[in-house]
């Protein structure tokens, strides 16, 4: 190997597919993967549309699976021809907070002293190069890499969930404390906010209510049971109280973030965090997933593009509401949903609708950027 194709980011809503450095061992504890999936994520979306400080040059991907080929000399568990699922967290195992389990906010994975976690081909998450590309170079492997079962070659995107998609909605339903019998209302139909609702259906919530307004991300949550409300046709808190008898739901996920758009399509940050203030009931519990930045570039607003949010929280206050956010700790979870998959008691992959080549990947986030209908979620094959 002396160069591989990645998918680089040239600029506000320009990517292209071409020649980069291959990844070399550079630590006696790294190792190199083969990419054989890596997903798009909506938060890749941000960097593509030019919201974010991502430099030029960089390559995308933290969604990212593939055969690991070479180790270092101190790598123990990790062996060449193993198939992995890499977090998108890059932690190191050792420092206090991976010690207390907080992989997302690693101490030492980042080499600004300032700074605190990191994450692969992500901005102002260290300097890690992304897997939207044929390798990957993966720091502290015994600790990042989750070994797959042997039916992963057959199921990989299944498995590739498992690297930030599935854990980070997993995540927004214990920040909101889901427990069986609840009901729950996500707002956000994208693949984070389909597998919060996938998540709160197989922890047994009693009603799992989802608001969005794109129609193909609202059929698939109904397919896997959920209710489906478009707030383009109605309003989404009075129809949430509606079926809740007027309480207000139990828990509420926010898998939406700093681009919410209100029925004109004009961007607010603050609308579905005030959505869900009122919409869940006193004393209930919100679960925030959705990605805020430290700044946007692209705000119109000083307050927005400070990074701040214009909260009702008055009412928050008054319905004595808790609210958990934050980045989401990876490994606190794959492992666990993993043997779900193992023993094939869940199928994340119902989201997938795009299957492409690396060298498709400008086009695909041409589409994905447009949420265009039918393009869900898309899942890059390096050797297709």
């Amino acid at each position: 190997m002396v160069s591989m194709r990645a998918v680089v980011y040239n600029g506000p809503r320009d990517v292209s597919v071409h020649d980069v450095p291959d990844p070399r061992l550079e630590r006696p504890t790294d190792a190199v993967v083969k990419v054989t999936t890596s997903g798009i994520c909506g938060s890749d979306v941000h960097i593509y549309t030019g919201r974010t400080t991502f430099e030029p040059g960089r390559w995308f991907g933290h969604e990212n699976l593939g055969e690991v080929v070479e180790v270092g000399s101190a790598v123990q568990r990790v062996k060449v021809g193993d198939m992995v699922c890499v977090p998108m967290n890059v932690a190191c195992g050792e420092c206090d907070n991976c010690n207390q389990g907080m992989t997302h906010l690693c101490l030492r994975a980042d080499p600004n002293p300032d700074a605190v976690g990191a994450v692969y081909g992500y901005a102002d998450m260290g300097p890690w190069p992304g897997g939207q590309a044929e390798y990957l170079l993966v720091p502290w492997a015994d600790f990042n890499c989750l070994r797959l079962p042997q039916d992963a070659r057959n199921r990989e995107n299944d498995y590739v969930m498992l690297a930030d998609t599935w854990p980070v909605g997993y995540h927004a339903t214990e920040m909101a404390g889901v427990k069986p019998g609840d009901t729950v209302v996500v707002y956000g139909a994208g693949p984070v906010g389909l597998l919060a609702a996938y998540s709160a259906v197989l922890k047994s919530a009693s009603r799992v209510m989802v608001v969005d307004h794109h129609p193909d991300r609202l059929a698939l949550a109904e397919k896997i049971g959920a209710i489906a409300i478009d707030d383009c046709k109605t309003s989404p808190v009075e129809e949430v109280l509606k079926l809740t008898d007027g309480v207000g739901a139990d828990c509420g996920c926010e898998c939406v973030g700093f681009r919410a758009r209100d029925v004109a399509g004009n961007e607010q940050n603050s609308m579905t965090l005030n959505n869900l203030v009122a919409s869940v009931r006193h004393g209930g519990a919100i679960g925030v997933v959705g990605y805020y930045p430290l700044h946007d570039l692209g705000a119109r607003d000083e307050l927005s593009r400070e990074g701040q949010v214009a909260m009702n929280f008055g009412q928050f206050w008054r319905k004595a509401q808790r609210i958990m956010a934050g980045p989401c700790p990876v490994k606190r979870y794959n492992r666990s949903l993993c043997e779900l998959l193992r023993n094939n008691q869940a199928h994340p992959a119902f989201l997938v609708s795009h299957e492409l080549p690396l060298e498709r990947a400008p086009e695909a986030y041409m589409h994905f950027a447009s949420r265009e209908h039918g393009w869900t979620k898309v899942v890059l094959k390096p050797a297709i």
